[in-house]
């Protein structure tokens, strides 16, 4: 249970931390005080993403285990008995 809770906030932190890191080293590439590469900036969003889609993941597979999902395809409205 608590190592549930960490990795579930781990993951979010990485995202806050990963989208601080792209706004102050924008902000710091615009006002000229660091001239870098723009594919960091690329790698730091990647990053990001796969957060994001860990984060989306593990909320639909909680989802899908709360509840179960039926599809029309799998209703058959003809075959009454």
């Amino acid at each position: 249970m608590i190592k549930e809770n960490i990795v579930k906030y781990l993951i979010y932190y990485i995202l806050i931390i990963v989208g601080l890191a792209m706004v102050i080293s924008t902000s710091l590439k615009l006002s000229g005080i660091i001239d870098f590469s723009s594919d960091w900036l690329w790698l730091l969003a990647a990053v990001g993403l796969i957060a994001e889609a860990t984060i989306s993941i593990i909320k639909q597979k909680k989802f899908d285990r709360k509840f179960k999902i039926i599809e029309r395809s799998d209703i058959n409205y003809y075959d009454k008995e």
